[in-house]
């Protein structure tokens, strides 16, 4: 089995750390404060390194990145050039070009490349997925995403950098295209530059179309994701508490025997999807792909779609932007 050195103990990191450590597989524990990783390699077993002392293991397979997201590319770049499999949060980086550079590198040296997009783990979207792919719903009309809360507030990123890639990566997935167009709008509340709502509309070459609305000013917590097929409707209600009630389809018709249509109401269906955690779902499937050779679900390819398409929301909401602050002082 793989044995594994998680870079980066921090919030996310040590989920990640926890979850290695109980699936056999973690061998060290890398991060700047050298007593919080001697901290972690004391609690699960593991060695405390720095980033060079790993990558100079021959006996470590693979490396799990839960740095800052400006180190992303480059310590995914060292670690692949070392011989290394390569799990990297997301985003997999900051820049097109560079994340080019990182799938190019796995490429060459015939490395995994895995990116964290945690929700297509989630085995409520897993079975929302496979719907979709086998039609139950039939072509997809439309599709939006909200993932919104209260806070937590970040000075070194946007609310379209922290929250987006994860329903940017499901509505790729789901539309297994990418947009022909992206336009997005927000809003800047508190700190300057800093948007704290964004919300994005993206039309795909078979005439769906999807929004994904993010926001840390909302109230309370939602997370949904609803989709509208020709045959049916679907909604993936991750907020909701009770496991049970996740995901729910609506089998509206419509009756076009009259100048407009009428739809046909129909009560909510609830799918009975297995219960398991999506983080530890990750974990595992990164270790199999590292032990069997087998491609990453969120490889470096469809990390660097979800870049692009976040790019491309950024430059749109930068634009919307300027042209409020322009219009507010006229």
């Amino acid at each position: 089995m793989a044995r594994i050195a998680h870079i980066g103990y921090g919030y996310w990191g040590r989920n990640l750390v926890r979850n290695f450590a109980e699936l056999g597989v973690l061998a060290a524990v890398v991060d700047e404060n050298r007593a919080a990783a001697e901290e972690a390699a004391s609690t699960y077993g593991a060695t405390a390194a720095s980033f060079d002392e790993v990558l100079a293991d021959t006996s470590i397979d693979a490396v799990s990145i839960a740095s800052p997201a400006p180190l992303h590319a480059d310590q995914a770049g060292r670690a692949l050039e070392a011989g290394k499999h390569v799990f990297v949060e997301k985003p997999l980086a900051l820049d097109i070009a560079d994340a080019e550079a990182v799938c190019a590198l796995a490429r060459k040296h015939d490395r995994v490349l895995m990116v964290g997009h945690l929700l297509q783990y989630h085995p409520v979207f897993a079975a929302l997925r496979e719907m979709v792919r086998g039609g139950e719903l039939g072509a997809i009309r439309y599709a939006y995403s909200n993932r919104l809360s209260l806070g937590k507030f970040r000075a070194e990123e946007n609310v379209l950098w922290s929250f987006a890639p994860h329903d940017f990566s499901m509505l790729l997935s789901l539309f297994g295209e990418e947009p022909t167009s992206v336009t997005a709008h927000g809003n800047v509340s508190f700190l300057p530059g800093v948007a704290d709502i964004a919300g994005v509309q993206m039309h795909f070459p078979s005439g769906g179309s999807a929004h994904a609305l993010t926001s840390w000013m909302h109230p309370f917590k939602e997370q949904r994701l609803v989709v509208i097929g020709e045959k049916a409707s679907a909604v993936f209600e991750d907020s909701a508490p009770e496991w049970d009630r996740k995901l729910a389809v609506y089998r509206h018709g419509f009756d076009m025997s009259g100048p407009a249509p009428v739809p046909r109401k129909a009560e909510a269906e609830y799918v009975k999807v297995d219960n398991s955690e999506p983080l530890r779902n990750e974990c595992s499937h990164f270790i199999d792909c590292v032990d069997n050779g087998r491609q990453a679900l969120t490889d470096g390819d469809e990390g660097l779609r979800v870049l692009k398409l976040l790019q491309s929301a950024e430059d749109a909401l930068s634009a919307n932007l300027k042209l409020q602050n322009r219009g507010a002082r006229t």
